[in-house]
This record gives structure tokens, C-alpha cells and sequence, in this order.
């Protein structure tokens, strides 16, 4: 395996050949909580790397269209998402996942756009755009629930 495909494959994750995706958000999640409780600016950096180093992952691999093994996209959405929470809860974090894998699943709006995009910058764009979707929510509802979702 070159290092492009185990970097797009999510450290292999993206080989579970059930449900890939969801399982690399999920081994996001569990990443990015540890980096948030360490501390936020690390969870920034992480997003950025595995946007930069993803897109070239993905572009070096030369694989047609969206293979669904190719999985850093899920890592950088998610860890965008999970940008907006101030620390580490549960309910942060079930609210960061379940909304990230609805947006991505769904392709609402914007995302779907991205989603239509070609090559690398394409696979990585939908993820990037419900990420962002996602992290705007989550600003707003720790804003308005503050005690649930700090």
C-alpha cells in the first residue's frame, strides 16, 4: 500500500468493508475529542492537515470518481464540525457526528453541489462543505444551549 492510499484509506479504516464511512467519522470523533481536550487549536490543525494532505492522498491514489474506501474526506469534515464545540461532552459529540453523517449521507443543499465536483478537490469538497454546515449549527446550539451542548 503507498503511503497516498493508507493516507485516503483513513490508516486502512476505509477497507472495513461495511459502512466505511461512518467508521471513519467514528475514529474521528474519538481523535478529534482527544485533541480538542488537549487543546482546540489542535483540532484546527488536524482539520487543516487532513484537508491539504488529504486532497493530495486522494489525487495520488488516480482513482476514478469517489471510491468509497477513499475515507480522509470523512476525517477532515468531521474534525471541521467538531471545530465549533468548546470542550469535550457526549451530547457535543453525538450532535457533531450524527449531524456530520446526515449531511454527508444526504447531500442536502451545498453539499451536493460539492459532492458534483471533480477529482480530488471534489471528493474532499462535500465533506469540507458539511463540516462546515455542520459547525455552524453547533456554534449557534452551544450558543442557545449552552448547558447541553458547551
Amino acid at each position: 500500500m503507498t503511503p497516498g492510499h493508507w493516507i485516503a484509506s483513513g490508516g486502512g479504516i476505509g477497507r472495513i468493508p461495511f459502512a466505511p464511512g461512518t467508521w471513519a467519522s467514528l475514529a474521528a470523533v474519538l481523535i478529534g475529542a482527544l485533541a480538542l481536550w488537549i487543546d482546540h487549536r489542535l483540532l484546527v490543525l488536524l482539520a487543516l492537515a487532513a484537508c491539504i494532505i488529504g486532497t493530495w492522498a486522494i489525487h495520488a491514489t488516480r482513482e476514478p470518481g469517489d471510491p468509497g474506501w477513499i475515507v480522509i474526506d470523512e476525517f477532515a469534515g468531521q474534525w471541521i464540525a467538531m471545530i465549533a464545540l468548546s470542550q469535550v461532552t457526549l451530547y457535543g459529540l453525538l450532535a457533531a457526528f450524527a449531524l456530520f453523517r446526515f449531511f454527508d449521507i444526504t447531500k442536502l443543499g451545498p453539499v451536493g453541489w460539492a459532492d458534483r465536483r471533480h477529482g480530488a478537490f471534489g471528493v474532499m469538497a462535500d465533506d469540507v462543505v458539511a463540516g462546515l454546515i455542520v459547525a455552524a449549527i453547533l456554534f449557534v446550539a452551544t450558543h442557545l444551549f449552552p448547558n447541553v451542548i458547551p
